[in-house]
This record gives C-alpha cells, sequence and structure tokens, in this order.
C-alpha cells in the first residue's frame, strides 16, 4: 500500500498559516462545521417533528415522550464516542474513523429523509448517533495531534475549532427550520444530508495534510482477539433487539436506560484507565483531577442542553416569535447561541492567547461556566408561568447570551483540558470520556423536560439554576487542590 506523503509534524505543530493555527486546523474545522450544519439543522426540527400532529406533519407522539427521545439520542450520540474512540485507539486511528463516520452520518440523514414515519426516525437516529459519536472524539483527539502539549496556541486552536461547529450550528437550523415550515419536516431532513456530502467532499481534499500521528493506532488489538470482540458485538445488538421486541425497551423509558448505561459507562471507563498498569503515575493523577471536572460538565450539559427539550418547548409556547407580522420558525431559536459563539469566540481564543500562563486555570474556567449556566436558568424567572406568546424575543436572546458564555467558559475548555490530562495509551478514549459527561448530561436534560411538563415553571427554572450554582462554587473552593493534581497541566 502506497503511504499518503504528509507534512514532518514538527512543520506542522510550528505552523501559524490559520488564523494563527496550523493550517491543517482548515481541514477538520471544515468537516466538524458542515457536520454540526446537519447536526443542528436536523435537531432544530427533531422534537417539534415528533410531537407534532400528523395534520401539521408530525409523528403526533406524546409531548414528555418526544422529549424524552430526543435526551436519549442526544445522550446516545455522545455515549458512542466510546465506541468511535476506541476502534479508533485499537484498530483505525483517529483519522481514519473520523472518515468513515462521516459516510454513517450522511446515510442516516438519507434514511431519515426518505424513510417515512416511526422507522425512518429510528433507522436515522441510530446512523446518525454512531457516526456522530465516531466523528466527535476523533476530530477532537486529530486537533489535539496538531500541537504539543505545552504549545500556548492550544485552547486558541480549540476555540476556533469550536467557532466552525457554531457556523454549522448557525446556519443548520435556520434553512431547515425554514424549508420545514414551508414545504415539510422530510425537506428540512433532505437538506441536512445535503450538508454532510458537501463537508464529506471538502474533508476528502484536505486529508493529506494531516499529520501522520493522527492515523495511529495507539493500542492495537491483536488479531487473535478479533473474533472475541465481534461475538460480543454480536450479542449486543441481538440482545438489544429482543429487549425491544418483548417492550422492556420502550420510547417512554429509554431516556431512563440511556442514563443508567452512561453511568455504569463512565464508571467502568475510569476504573479501567485508572487500573491499567501502563499508565505512570503523573498520568494517575491527571486522571484524579479529571473527575470533578466530569462531574461540573454533567451539570452543566444537563441545563445547556435543554435547548433542544425544554427551550423547544418553551420557544413553542411561550415565547413571541412575531417579527413585523411574520412568524419566525421555532427552529430559529437555536440559532441564536451559535450567533453569540461566532462573535465571542475570536474573543475568549485572543483573551486566552494574550493572558497566555496568566490566564485562569481549567478547574476555575469550569467553576464559572458551570455557575453562569446555573444564572441562565434564573434569568427565566421574570416570564416563566406567563401566558402563550408572553416572552418577548429581546429576552430569549439575553438568556441565550449568558448560555454562550458559560459554554465558551466550559465546553471549548474541556475539550482541551481532555487532551492534556490523556494518559498515552487513552489518547482519544480520554476524549471520549468528556463526552461521556456530555452524554450523561444531555440524556438527563430529556428526562429533566419530563419533570418541566408537570412543574410549576419558577419551581423549575429556579430549583436547576440554584444548584448549578452551587456546584459551580464548590468546584471554585476545590481548585487548587485539583490543579495539583493535574500535576503542571493548566
Amino acid at each position: 500500500m502506497t503511504k499518503i506523503a504528509v507534512p514532518d509534524p514538527g512543520k506542522i505543530q510550528d505552523d501559524h498559516r490559520f488564523f494563527g493555527q496550523p493550517r491543517a486546523l482548515a481541514s477538520i474545522f471544515g468537516v466538524e462545521m458542515w457536520e454540526r450544519f446537519s447536526f443542528y439543522g436536523m435537531q432544530g426540527i427533531l422534537l417539534l417533528y415528533l410531537y407534532y400532529s400528523a395534520a401539521d406533519g408530525g409523528l403526533d407522539i406524546p409531548q414528555t415522550t418526544a422529549a424524552g427521545i430526543v435526551g436519549a439520542y442526544g445522550g446516545a450520540v455522545y455515549l458512542s464516542t466510546i465506541l468511535g474512540a476506541w476502534v479508533a485507539d485499537r484498530l483505525a486511528g483517529s483519522e481514519r474513523v473520523l472518515y468513515a463516520s462521516a459516510v454513517i452520518i450522511m446515510i442516516g440523514h438519507i434514511a431519515l429523509a426518505l424513510i417515512p414515519g416511526v422507522a425512518g426516525v429510528v433507522v436515522g437516529l441510530i446512523l446518525i448517533a454512531l457516526g456522530s459519536g465516531g466523528l466527535k472524539a476523533n476530530a477532537t483527539s486529530v486537533v489535539g495531534s496538531l500541537y504539543r502539549k505545552d504549545d500556548p496556541r492550544r485552547d486558541a486552536g480549540f476555540s476556533l475549532f469550536y467557532l466552525g461547529i457554531n457556523l454549522g450550528a448557525f446556519f443548520g437550523p435556520i434553512l431547515t427550520g425554514l424549508l420545514q415550515s414551508t414545504i415539510g419536516f422530510h425537506f428540512g431532513f433532505g437538506l441536512a444530508a445535503v450538508g454532510m456530502a458537501i463537508g464529506l467532499v471538502q474533508y476528502s481534499f484536505g486529508r493529506k495534510g494531516l499529520p501522520d500521528s493522527s492515523r495511529e493506532v495507539p493500542d492495537p488489538l491483536p488479531r487473535s482477539e478479533y473474533r472475541r470482540y465481534l461475538l460480543i458485538a454480536a450479542a449486543a445488538i441481538v440482545l438489544i433487539v429482543v429487549l425491544v421486541l418483548t417492550g422492556v425497551i420502550t420510547a417512554a423509558n429509554l431516556v431512563t436506560i440511556v442514563i443508567g448505561v452512561t453511568i455504569v459507562a463512565s464508571v467502568a471507563y475510569f476504573i479501567v484507565i485508572l487500573r491499567n498498569r501502563q499508565i505512570s503515575t503523573v498520568e494517575r493523577k491527571r486522571v484524579y483531577a479529571f473527575i470533578p471536572l466530569f462531574i461540573a460538565s454533567v451539570a452543566f450539559w444537563s441545563l445547556y442542553q435543554q435547548q433542544f427539550t425544554v427551550v423547544t418547548i418553551y420557544s413553542d409556547v411561550r415565547l413571541d416569535r412575531g417579527l413585523f407580522g411574520w412568524e419566525m420558525p421555532v427552529s430559529w431559536v437555536q440559532s441564536i447561541n451559535p450567533i453569540f459563539i461566532i462573535v465571542l469566540s475570536g474573543v475568549f481564543a485572543m483573551l486566552w492567547t494574550k493572558w497566555g500562563a496568566k490566564q485562569p486555570s481549567t478547574p476555575v474556567k469550569f467553576a464559572f461556566g458551570t455557575a453562569i449556566m446555573g444564572l441562565a436558568f434564573l434569568a427565566f424567572l421574570p416570564f416563566a408561568g406567563g401566558a402563550a406568546n408572553s416572552t418577548p424575543l429581546l429576552a430569549m436572546v439575553a438568556i441565550l447570551l449568558v448560555f454562550t458564555v458559560a459554554e465558551l467558559l466550559l465546553s471549548p475548555v474541556g475539550l482541551s483540558v481532555s487532551t492534556k490530562l490523556a494518559p498515552e495509551l487513552f489518547k482519544t478514549q480520554m476524549v471520549a470520556l468528556f463526552f461521556l459527561s456530555v452524554a450523561l448530561g444531555s440524556a438527563i436534560s430529556g428526562l429533566l423536560a419530563q419533570w418541566y411538563a408537570v412543574a410549576p415553571e419558577q419551581l423549575y427554572f429556579g430549583v436547576l439554576g440554584g444548584i448549578a450554582i452551587v456546584l459551580g462554587l464548590v468546584l471554585a473552593v476545590f481548585a487548587k487542590p485539583i490543579l495539583r493534581l493535574m500535576d503542571g497541566v493548566r
């Protein structure tokens, strides 16, 4: 097999041609942007498709069940990063898994667009969840391969990577929502498939510029073990099918099952990494330091991911979406946050770069991000419980601005720190561990949405906001001990 010629890794890491970052970042920036276009474009109309009546083009699923499905799907996306990371670290390398995952995502969107009814939802969401999980963990790992661990541009590079994510997240809901509201849901889903196809073509031309390290398999699985793992995979698939056919797994309890599986997977993953005899003492301490950051991340995402459940329902019922006599599609609310990300991510990147070693440590950033997310929920209180269409659009814009500030303090920083704290044998799988916190938070957001349907809105937003603020304060108190465990990583 002919080896792909790539630039020298040292030259890649010293490259400053893409806004001060390695030029290879542009290829990953592009495929992630289009993947997020398709992902958020589809997710912007998914909940509406599930609970809207058949007369409005939907499936007429009860709203609480529909919210649980969306939460479970969101959790499954990030839960599947375990599989994508394992395949990368043990079978194929991050870059190859990233490419294959993009193909799977495109097929999933095509299925959602062309197969009618519940069957299309099941096939499409399973494929998109599997592909998105593989792409997310490995795109982050490939970005990490462009930098040395002590490169001060690292957090800024991840912030620019995050900008690409949010360019896609901005345009996706706007365009799919426009098609959904004018000619139907399946045309919106079809546009998501087209977007993913564009991203796949663009990335195909840029793959050669990535370093060899992005294709390395850190811990190759012995060929003698292949059969055993194939049997385990087949048994797992058969078990899931049997549980669905016997009614043990249903649409109503799916989100609870995903939460339970994610908790078990997270605990097991920490145990597997910490008990591995090949990691050093310093690496083990850094994994321990990651545990409180993981917990804070779960709390953050359980609130943040409600943009796709509670905030969507709230926008459909409470929000005044009228603009000069025209009613804005519900999905457009999900493009407000990406606008702020696009504007502010560059500001945060420049801020971290300017401060350099003087910038706040990662635990402090996490503490602020969690607490500010709590404040965003408290900002709903003046409008909660009001009449239909009573919340001003400007108020929602202000609330989502607070969402954005919290996100920029935690999410790109979490991606970055997961690569910095990762033991050498678990480079991609440590990123997957961070995404497990997102999986757990996303699934919890679906469960919380079911509480939202029955609880007074003031109680709902007040309790959740208060809990997040307290967790942020606790993390701030323990920031210095956590930093000591990180052993030189900030």
